[in-house]
């Protein structure tokens, strides 16, 4: 697997990133480490997780990989803080106490003493972000973090952290696919500006462009779930289906999947770093790999690019985001 310089740092990572959200919650330890040896056998080395992932049951997951399975070194180790709301006097969300102790318990929890890259999950309003900031420079003059960055920032967000971090940021992490490509009004010129590379969360349309749903709702789909439904549910629109419809007719004409047309396309924009696959299993992991092989000829992507650029998605449309947080009007993002 190809590997990528992330942003303007000296940090390389694969260009597909093997996403955790779904880790102890729809895919259990043993179907976890299969997939994650089958990303290590193809060449990856980045792996994306969060402390709030399954109540953090997904580094859990990862802490006991590494202890059993696969050594640390081996593995680019992303992890994600600033989502979670707690009462009492340290609150959650992005204040310093908050942020340096979800670093703590995130290192505990995964049997290391640093991750590779560690991200605010979340813009913090009720926080100063100078506060939040140096908590970012404490966590990496002291070891515990190696490169640092943002997600789900909109673009002015990202311009005013990488103007007033301590240390250069390095990434974005931000929906990005055929179906939401809002990233390219403001969050992409300005990571680029600043020196960030973006990876891009929900590539596949969060599935629907693999044209799983076109007839319905499989039975075993996120689509399905209960947890999950609505923000499948985001994307299933009169747009969506004729994008998705234009994806289906190239995978044909190419002999492959509409999964990897869908990844390819997103793999390969301008700014783009490594798109994060969240596979619930191995299964749809190979079918991500698979990707690895396809280039798009210019003329496929040039159609896709004009049947899914009309109408951006707006930023603010309430909906739920992955762990059930809203994405509210701007300035909040998708937590």
């Amino acid at each position: 697997m190809e590997q990528r310089r992330l942003g303007a740092s000296g940090l390389r990572v694969s260009r597909l990133a093997l996403g955790t959200m779904t880790w102890g919650r729809d895919t259990d330890a043993d179907e976890a480490g299969a997939s994650l040896l089958a990303f290590l056998d193809a060449g990856g080395t980045l792996v994306d997780t969060a402390d709030v992932y399954a109540d953090g049951e997904a580094e859990a997951i990862l802490g006991g990989l590494f202890a059993d399975v696969i050594p640390r070194t081996e593995v680019v180790l992303s992890t994600k803080a600033g989502a979670r709301r707690e009462d009492g006097p340290f609150g959650g969300g992005a204040s310093r106490s908050a942020l340096l102790a979800s670093l703590d318990a995130s290192l505990e929890r995964m049997g290391t003493d640093y991750v590779d890259l560690w991200q605010l999950h979340a813009w913090d309003p009720e926080v100063p972000l100078d506060e939040t900031l140096s908590a970012v420079d404490l966590a990496v003059s002291s070891g515990r973090v190696r490169y640092a960055g943002v997600a789900n920032y909109a673009g002015w967000q990202v311009a005013a952290a990488a103007r007033s971090a301590g240390l250069p940021l390095v990434s974005v992490q931000s929906e990005y696919s055929l179906l939401d490509r809002t990233v390219e009004q403001e969050v992409l010129p300005a990571a680029d500006y600043h020196g960030l590379g973006l990876l891009p969360w929900g590539p596949l349309g969060r599935g629907v462009l693999t044209g799983k749903y076109r007839d319905g709702t499989p039975a075993d789909s996120r689509g399905a779930s209960a947890h999950l439904g609505s923000y499948v549910g985001r994307h299933r629109t009169e747009r969506a289906a004729r994008i998705v419809q234009a994806v289906v007719t190239a995978a044909h004409g190419l002999g492959t999947s509409p999964l990897a047309v869908a990844l390819a396309w997103v793999r390969d924009r301008p700014g783009v770093v490594a798109p994060v696959v969240g596979a619930r299993d191995g299964a749809q992991l190979l079918g991500s790999l698979a990707a690895e092989e396809l280039t798009l000829p210019p003329a496929i992507r040039g159609a896709l690019d004009d049947v899914s650029s009309a109408h951006l998605v707006p930023v603010g449309s309430g909906a739920p985001g992955p762990d059930g947080v809203a994405l509210d009007d701007p300035p909040a993002p998708w937590t």
